[in-house]
């Protein structure tokens, strides 16, 4: 018998939640971006967080005037880099030396946002994997959906896959979701020798059974169809607390992860929050064509993981 879903969060509530907590600071490196200040006018005008805005000062300045974020000064920032190499740094060290608790990327490329957060003398490393985390809000869908990882681990191995549902069940967590059902995804939900998702999978639920993956609950192998539809789940004969009910989708390597998170997107119209998870402090790393709204939601989704 497939038993009924317990997540019925909405990514409005994410926003609430980080509001009940208006004391952390956000880093953001290389603010002088359009999208980026939107986002942050909004969480500004919301109480959500203090911004330390690091880049071209002059830029910035004139992107808060636009938005007439005057007021809003005593939790606006902003501190003059000279190149989006010097705002990665600054960015990276205010979040490392506990002057900021979420670390957010601007203009600038992913490469030297990641660069600053992996320097081993003032970076954001801690032995862990870093991964991504995107929550979804899709319309139709009675619950937010996990995907993990769409963005950073190309092909996971298992001890990979491991510590990126550790990394994954800390932020479901954060959000109240407090024992998340994780869904290992394959092509199949039947264990075939010549399919590794399949076998990993298999592996990562008996790891869950003997108390090796925590606070969270692990079945697989399953299908995409049977992880997120009772009635998929039960045509099939499963019968699992996770078959129908997934909070989080683990996929199997990141061309299935990205189809997914922009299949979501574009066919779906579904609205996100996404998240580097692993690190010392939660990074949001949008990309660039990503909405305000849809920063807005990762930055709410940063805040409640920072305040864990």
């Amino acid at each position: 018998m497939i038993k009924g879903v317990e997540n019925k969060l909405r990514l409005s509530s994410l926003i609430e939640k980080a509001a009940g907590n208006r004391k952390q600071t956000v880093a953001v490196a290389a603010a002088e971006d359009h999208e980026v200040m939107d986002a942050v006018a909004e969480a500004a005008k919301r109480n959500l967080a203090h911004f330390k805005l690091f880049g071209d000062g002059e830029a910035i300045e004139e992107l808060i005037y636009n938005r007439n974020l005057a007021a809003a000064g005593g939790r606006i920032e902003v501190i003059h880099a000279r190149t989006a190499e010097a705002a990665a740094e600054m960015a990276v060290r205010a979040v490392s030396q506990k002057e900021a608790s979420v670390l957010m990327k601007g203009n600038l490329s992913t490469s030297i946002i990641l660069k600053a957060v992996l320097n081993k003398d003032y970076g954001l490393r801690t032995g862990s994997v870093l991964s991504h985390a995107a929550v979804f809000e899709v319309p139709g869908y009675d619950r937010l959906i996990i995907i993990t990882d769409a963005a950073m681990n190309i092909a996971p191995d298992l001890k990979q896959k491991e510590q990126i549902i550790n990394n994954t069940v800390k932020i479901a967590r954060s959000i109240g979701i407090d024992n998340p059902k994780v869904a290992p995804i394959a092509a199949v939900e039947t264990v075939n020798p010549s399919m590794q998702a399949t076998l990993d999978a298999a592996a990562l639920a008996m790891m869950n059974k003997r108390g090796q993956i925590r606070n969270c609950i692990v079945d697989g192998p399953l299908a995409l169809d049977n992880a997120i539809s009772p009635a998929a789940a039960e045509h099939k004969g499963i019968s699992s607390e996770v078959a129908g009910n997934a909070d989080i989708l683990l996929v199997p390597a990141i061309e299935t992860g990205n189809a997914l998170y922009k299949s979501l997107m574009y066919f779906a119209g579904a609205k996100v929050g996404a998240v580097i998870a692993g690190a010392k402090a939660p990074i949001v790393l949008t990309s660039r064509a990503d909405s305000a709204d849809s920063k807005l939601n990762s930055l709410a989704l940063a805040l409640c993981s920072a305040s864990s």
